[in-house]
């Protein structure tokens, strides 16, 4: 009998495992980690932990950081389920120079959501050195797969502006601007992102009562998506 309960409470922890996995929405965060960006990596890796809190009341999220650097190195990590993980992680990595990896992300997240739903990708950066048609037709894939890109880009370059915002109409998503001098602006997209990834519009919208950045995506999608 002590055998029959134990096997009984393993399967009772495996299906409570379970339960809360699907309860909890997975969002994949992208950044470009070459060298110009350690201002902006430093600043994420402070604000990270708000996108965990902002969906703790909708069952949580799962976060798996993606990043490139160097010549050719794009990396991804393990799924992670708390702040502490995420931030840890984040300051072990130093930003390197090279050139921008974004296919390779976009490829990475559509690979992921093929396996399980991804709520949402999220890619912050400043620059595009790739050429623009071949992006899209990954931003295709990975739309047709039913992931948003949020694309937040620092500064105004036109080349980079215009590939986000091809990704992000490609794939249903959402292209902003935000200045690093005002990380509160990249704080509210960020938990926006997040708010969308664990609960959908329905998350989104909770958030845009008290948030101007979770209104500006709600508006951008529509508020019907």
């Amino acid at each position: 009998m002590a055998g029959r309960a134990a096997e009984v409470d393993l399967f009772l922890s495996q299906a409570k495992a379970v339960a809360q996995t699907a309860r909890e929405g997975r969002l994949i965060f992208a950044l470009d980690a070459t060298l110009s960006r350690q201002p902006t990596w430093d600043i994420a890796c402070r604000l990270q932990a708000q996108m965990f809190d902002v969906t703790a009341a909708q069952g949580g999220l799962n976060i798996q950081l993606v990043y490139f650097r160097g010549l050719d190195e794009c990396r991804a990590s393990r799924w992670l389920a708390s702040a502490d993980a995420l931030k840890g992680l984040m300051e072990r990595i130093d930003c390197r120079g090279g050139e921008t990896q974004i296919e390779r992300v976009l490829d990475h997240a559509a690979a992921q959501a093929a396996k399980a739903r991804v709520g949402a990708l999220v890619f912050v950066g400043d620059a595009m050195e790739e050429n623009i048609d071949t992006l899209c037709a990954s931003a295709g894939k990975l739309g047709m797969l039913g992931v948003k890109a949020f694309l937040f880009q620092e500064g105004h370059d036109p080349i980079a502006g215009q590939a986000f915002a091809e990704i992000a109409r490609l794939t249903g998503g959402v292209h902003e601007r935000f200045d690093l001098r005002a990380p509160h602006s990249l704080a509210g997209l960020l938990r926006a992102a997040a708010a969308y990834a664990s609960d959908g519009v329905a998350g989104l919208t909770r958030l845009a009562s008290g948030e101007p950045e979770a209104r500006r995506l709600l508006a951008s999608l529509g508020g019907t998506r």
